[in-house]
This record gives structure tokens, sequence and C-alpha cells, in this order.
């Protein structure tokens, strides 16, 4: 692609603008209902958290068994993330997370139905295949959906889906767990609910149009043409669908299997962009406190009912934080958003690790401020972090390596959590609080250093924009020199 950004940025402005209309409806309502996959997810990975406890005990797990319960959901999720990345490309965004629900339902089922660890793992694994597949395919669906002005809300709603998805489950956790905890199976009831989710995914999913990104890509012009129309003023559907298409048509000649990828300098380097994203999210250890929080503040000093308790506070912050991320997302730099959230939430795992060493445990105050300071950590890591790094990942790739450079990312960022999610019980045991949250506070400045050094600003571009400015290098340009 020889030609310059500066033409590009003419292609952006000489779409017309968004005005209101029904449109904004339909897309509301597209982007609620393939959010139900991110929902699923988010109450698939936070209902453990509850419902680990009276599993151990009536199963019978191990300390190791219980992280390889926890872990086999996340195996499954980075299998899935590239195998139904993969697929989305071939079958189609829709039908592909219509088969997501399929998958959420049966491997929900047979989680409740387990009678032993082996089946457990297997409805667990089932369960990952199904969370890999909507953490790859969702956001890019409402990307390729939304309006380039409105691409970081629509995009995001998929990550507040997955907080209030978690959020719902340490609720939900804590009700069953005080109302029916004397009971035996009572974790069946908690790994039961999501069967509805599953459901609602399914039904709605059938009525929900095509991404016109994949029908363009695919040959299906009117059909492109069609839900365009639906989803954009008037007067910007042909636009922006003949603007689409050229990008099309240049790429034609590029066939891009992962061997040119790697080759191509600026792809292999945006690839190593969403991958280092993808891991660094992970190595901040969000999602151990998301699996693990009951026994992080029982080790601070609750008791255990109490902390099942607590727990439900980090996950309302991650819901305040999640809203908050979405309204700021079309206005700030996702380059500085990345910055920001990494120095916070670093800084909050160093006040951890002290506040745990100050305090010694027997101390009344301790599991308060340790309380305290994860929900802060947790606040900082939805405002400025989750939301800004699933909506870059989704944006940041060219069309023909979008849902290949995705699922690798992807595959990466759960591989990462995998490791994180089956070692973090013995990391516990093995240095306590403190020494944990030192180790995720080393990472944390490492990532930091990743983001400045490599990360290049994607906001306020088409999808079309960014493509070429990452096919040709522009993209990494101080943003003063693009476009000259």
């Amino acid at each position: 692609m020889s030609h310059s950004s500066t033409q590009s940025g003419g292609t952006a402005s000489a779409l017309p603008s968004l005005t209101p209309g029904p449109y904004r409806k339909r897309l509301g309502v597209v982007a609620l209902i393939a959010t139900f996959g991110g929902l699923l997810f988010g109450y698939d990975t936070g209902v453990i958290n509850g419902a680990l406890g009276p599993m151990s005990k009536e199963l019978g797990l191990t300390p190791f068994t219980e992280g390889l319960v926890t872990a086999s959901l996340l195996l499954g999720a980075a299998i899935g993330a590239v195998a139904l990345g993969r697929l989305a490309d071939a079958w189609g965004r829709r039908k592909t997370i219509t088969l997501l629900a399929v998958l959420f339902f049966v491997g929900a089922l047979t989680c409740v139905l387990s009678p032993n660890l082996g089946v457990m793992v297997t409805g667990r694994f089932i369960l990952g295949l199904a969370v890999g597949g909507a953490s790859t395919v969702v956001p890019v669906f409402l990307a390729e959906l939304a309006p380039f002005e409105i691409r970081g809300s629509l995009a995001g709603r998929n990550e507040l889906a997955i907080v209030v998805g978690q959020l719902a489950a340490f609720v939900i956790n804590a009700i069953i767990g005080i109302v029916w905890g004397e009971q035996g199976g009572v974790w069946r009831i908690m790994l039961s609910i999501q069967l509805i989710p599953a459901v609602a995914l399914f039904i709605g999913m059938l009525r929900m149009p095509e991404s016109p990104r994949w029908l363009a890509d695919n040959g299906f012009h009117e059909k492109a043409l069609q839900v365009l129309s639906e989803l954009r003023p008037a007067n910007r559907a042909e636009p922006e669908l003949a603007e689409i298409e050229k990008v099309k048509e240049e790429e034609e000649a590029e066939k891009l299997d992962w061997k040119s990828i790697v080759e191509d300098k600026w792809l292999f380097r945006i690839l190593l962009v969403g991958i280092g994203l993808g891991v660094a999210q992970q190595f901040t250890g969000i999602n151990s406190i998301m699996y693990y929080g009951q026994q992080v503040l029982t080790e601070s000093g609750f008791s255990s009912s109490a902390a099942l308790i607590a727990n439900i506070a980090p996950g309302v912050i991650a819901v305040i934080g999640g809203v908050i991320a979405v309204s700021i997302m079309d206005r700030f730099s996702r380059r500085k958003t990345f910055l920001l959230g990494f120095a916070l939430t670093t800084v909050c795992h160093i006040l951890i690790g002290v506040g745990s060493i100050v305090l010694p445990v027997g101390n009344p105050i301790r599991p308060f401020v340790i309380l305290f300071l994860v929900v802060a950590f947790v606040g900082s890591m939805q405002t400025f972090l989750n939301v800004a790094v699933w909506v870059t990942l989704s944006e940041i790739f060219p069309l023909k390596m979008r849902a290949f450079g995705m699922g690798v990312s992807v595959f990466c960022l759960w591989i990462a959590n995998f490791v994180l999610g089956l070692y973090f019980p013995s990391l516990i045991a093995a240095v306590g609080i403190t020494g944990t949250f030192f180790v995720f506070a080393a990472l944390g400045a490492l990532s930091w250093i990743f983001c400045f050094k490599a990360v290049p600003e994607t906001r306020g571009r088409t999808l079309e924009q960014l493509e070429e400015e990452v096919t040709t290098g522009v993209i990494y340009l101080p943003e003063h020199m693009r476009g000259q």
C-alpha cells in the first residue's frame, strides 16, 4: 500500500458525520445481545471464587486439583481464542457467537452434574473454549459493527459485561452461600445460574446481523450494504462500504498467512504489540483476585463468611470502573490511559505488599487496609486497563490478519492467565501476600516500560485508516509527523 496517510485522513473526513437516528437504538440492541457472551465469560470466571470451597470438600480436592479446576477453564480459553477466532474468519462472526452459546450451555450443564474431578475438569474445559472464543470474537464483532467515532465505547461494552458477570457471580455466590450454605451441593446451584444467559445469547444471536466488514470481505456486497443501512445514518452506509471495499481490493493481492505476517516487519511488530498488551494485562494479577479473592481476603484476616461478603466490594468497583472506562474511551488517548493504569496498579501492589508487612497477622485493621488496597487496585485496573486493552486488541490489526492477530494475542493472554491461575494458590502459600504482590509490582513496572516504548495511539481513526498506518509503519511516528 503505497499511498500516504493524508489520503486515508481524507477518507475519514469524507464520511458524513454521525447524526441522531433510529440506527443508534439498533446498534445498542446488537451490542447488548452480543455482550451476553461477555456476561457469561465474567460469570464463568468469577463463580469459581465462591464455589471452590464447598466443591473442594464434596469432591475431595487438594490445593493442586483446586488449581486444576480453576485453570482447566483458562487452558480451554487459550485454545478457544485461536480456534474460534479462525472459525469466525471462515464461518462468520454471528454464527460463531451462536455456537459459543451452545458451548456455554453444554459446559455449564456438565459442571453442574459433575460427580467427580474428571467430569468437572472436562466441563470447565468446554466452558473455557466458549470463554476464549467470546474473548476473541465478540470484541471483533462489536468493533466491526461500530462507527469509528464510537468504536471505543461500543467495543468496550464487552469488558463492562465481563465485570458485570463477575459481580453477579460474587453477589449470587454470597446470597446462595449464606442462604443454603449448610446444604450439600450448594456449589451446583452457583454453577447452574449461567444456563439462563447462555439460552438468551443463543436466541438473541439468531436475530442479529452479520459483521458488514466480514460480509464485504467475503463478497456479500448487498448484504453488507443492508447491514450498514440498518446501523448507520441514511447517507453514510454507501460511502463507508466504498471505503471498506477499497481497502479490501488493495489487500486482495496480499494473502496474509502467518509466514507473510512474520516476514513483514510492520505486521510482525503490531502482532508483538498485541501479544505484549495481552500478557501485560494478565501480569497485573487482576484475575488472581477475581478467582481467588476470597482466599486472599481470608489470608489477610477475614473469616471465610466475611470474606465471601467483602469479596463483593472489588466486584462493585470493577463495574464502576468499567462504566467510567466506557464513557471516557472515545475521548482520551489510549496510550496515556495504559501508562496511567500500569502506574496506578503497580503503586497499589507495592502498598499491599508494604501494608501486609507493617500490619502483621492478628492486627485488627490489617484485613480492612488490604481490602481497601485490593479495591483500589481493581478500580485502577478496570478504569484504565481492561477496557482499553480489549478495545485496542480489537482495532489494531488489519482486516486480513484481524482474527489471527486477535487470536494469537488472546491465546498468549490466556496462557499467562492459565499459569497464574494454576500457581497462584502455591505462590500465596510459598511467599504470602507480601511476596506475591511485590512480584506483581515488578511485572507492572516492566509493563509500563513496554507501553511507553512500543504501544502506538489508535484512537480517532477508522479501522481502514488504522490499517494503512499499521501496514506502512506510519502509526509508530509521533502524532505531529503523521500525514506528512
